[in-house]
């Protein structure tokens, strides 16, 4: 009598798909993410409110008995302020990011330049390497 033994185990593990399904989706999420239109968002809502806050004062004043002339102007404010601060406060949070993260790259090289040094000043081999590295620029530079 002869008996075959069909074992089906499963190549994959649940819980590693689940994994890395959830992984897959953490970078697709963060793949569409863009710092600068929540922040520009942010920006233009706040520009738009104080022109709307401008606007109800000035409304105000003269708005006795016209309350819908009012309220279709303070909506036209809106949405004028809109439409024409849309691209200059992306503009400018663009340009507001550029130049944190650049400040932040030449601090970080600065600290680092800096540690690189106070090493250099207690480790000779250092030191060495540091002349020998300005000794090759200086020729690279007579160089050419």
């Amino acid at each position: 009598m002869t008996r075959f033994v069909h074992i089906d185990y499963p190549t994959r593990h649940p819980g590693v798909e689940r994994f890395e399904n959830a992984v897959a989706l953490v970078a697709r999420v963060r793949k569409g993410f863009n710092s600068t239109r929540g922040l520009s968002s942010m920006l233009l809502a706040a520009m738009v409110s104080a022109l709307l806050v401008v606007a109800d004062q000035v409304v105000d004043t003269w708005a006795d008995g016209h309350l819908m002339a009012a309220w279709v102007l303070m909506w036209a404010v809106g949405f004028a302020a809109l439409a024409l601060l849309a691209g200059p406060s992306r503009a400018l949070v663009q340009r507001g990011l550029t130049a944190v993260n650049t400040w932040l790259v030449e601090s970080a090289r600065a600290r680092a330049d800096l540690r690189m040094w106070a090493i250099a000043q207690t480790d000779h081999r250092v030191m060495a390497d540091l002349d020998a590295a300005k000794t090759r620029k200086e020729r690279l530079m007579r160089q050419s």
